[in-house]
């Protein structure tokens, strides 16, 4: 079955390899791309979005820019994880000034969501703000969207940017805490089960734990003349020189990434948490869910942008989402090779 996707992102660089995978996904429609502040400022990530867009030959989806800022407290960036641009070391042309896209995102879920109920995915790989703010002009939207995929939060698991609290959460969680109050309401005005959203939390992200040698098997997949090497022992910031655009690109990318995991003790690898959400929303990737009640900490300085999940019922409240408890990675970085190669290898054809 075909998917119709709304895309909220703030890429960064599992959010571009999150994209370029759907990009790849013939039977997924991408009906628009939001752009949320998160890993850089909502201009870089519009910038980028349009950027890979064009790559990927999906230069007609729309890239729309809704909150600029958090909902309550300033924005933070992440320029030391996914570099100054947001993409690493991978440069592109950006195709058109954010300047002119006039059409504010938010509005645009709105009014996509009423005219089409029932019918659209929403993947959220960012922090929260634009579908808190969707939520708070139309209530319905649990009711209007098909499905809601959600990467963020970290429960039985360490943080990654506090001890407890994982980015897109910490970054604006007085948004998580909103979107995940907006379906305890809808859950006790009798919201299907299967419409709660989908949470792809760090307890299970991170166990898509890439391999620098995914690159290689990307770049056989495409069809490149000379095998795309990374390797740990590679002066920082070495480029490709791949004669594909994409594996180019993403090989660039995913270096920063590998030399950032480093730096903080973890090995020459990368969470590609992002990939794992959108497999989620495409319908390409097994995993198992619980349902439990989730809440965000917006009050204590020491847990600040904690999620919290009731498995057990103990708060009194109806569940209001799908908490992703296992996944299979060698699978997915199987799909995520395949999809990916074939994609270059028909930009390169195309060209």
């Amino acid at each position: 079955m075909s998917v119709r996707l709304l895309i909220d992102n703030d890429t960064g660089i599992d959010d571009a390899l999150a994209l370029a995978y759907l990009c790849a996904c013939d039977y997924v429609k991408i009906e628009a791309v939001t752009s949320t502040p998160g890993n850089v400022d909502v201009d870089q990530v519009a910038a980028n979005n349009r950027a890979l867009l064009a790559l990927c030959g999906r230069p007609e989806v729309p890239v729309l820019v809704g909150a600029r800022e958090p909902l309550q407290i300033p924005l933070v960036t992440t320029p030391e994880t996914h570099g100054p641009q947001g993409v690493g070391y991978a440069t592109l042309p950006d195709t058109e000034p954010a300047s002119s896209v006039d059409i504010d995102a938010v509005d645009y879920w709105i009014e996509a969501a009423r005219a089409n109920p029932g019918e659209l995915t929403v993947l959220l790989t960012a922090p929260l703000t634009n579908f808190a703010l969707a939520l708070r002009r139309e209530p319905r939207l649990p009711w209007l969207l098909r499905k809601v995929v959600i990467m963020g939060g970290a429960f039985y698991y360490q943080g990654n940017t506090t001890p407890t609290a994982e980015w897109n959460t910490h970054v604006d969680p007085h948004a998580a805490k909103e979107v995940f109050a907006a379906y305890t309401v809808a859950a006790e005005q009798g919201l299907p089960s299967e419409k709660l959203p989908i949470v792809c939390s760090l307890d299970t992200t991170e166990r898509f734990e890439m391999q620098p040698e995914f690159l290689t098997h990307l770049a056989e997949e495409a069809g490149c003349s000379e095998p795309e090497l990374v390797l740990a022992t590679d002066p920082e910031r070495t480029l490709s020189t791949a004669s594909n655009p994409l594996v180019r690109y993403l090989s660039d990318a995913l270096r920063f990434y590998f030399e950032f995991h480093r730096h903080y003790d973890q090995g020459y690898i990368a969470h590609v948490h992002d990939y794992f959400a959108a497999g989620v929303a495409a319908g390409t990737l097994e995993y198992q869910t619980r349902l439990a009640t989730v809440d965000v900490e917006t009050e204590s300085k020491l847990l600040f942008g904690t999620t919290v999940a009731d498995f057990r019922g103990l708060w009194g409240k109806p569940a209001n989402a799908h908490v992703v408890t296992g996944n299979y990675p060698e699978a997915g970085f199987a799909e995520l090779v395949t999809r990916l190669g074939s994609l270059a290898r028909k930009l390169n054809t195309d060209s």
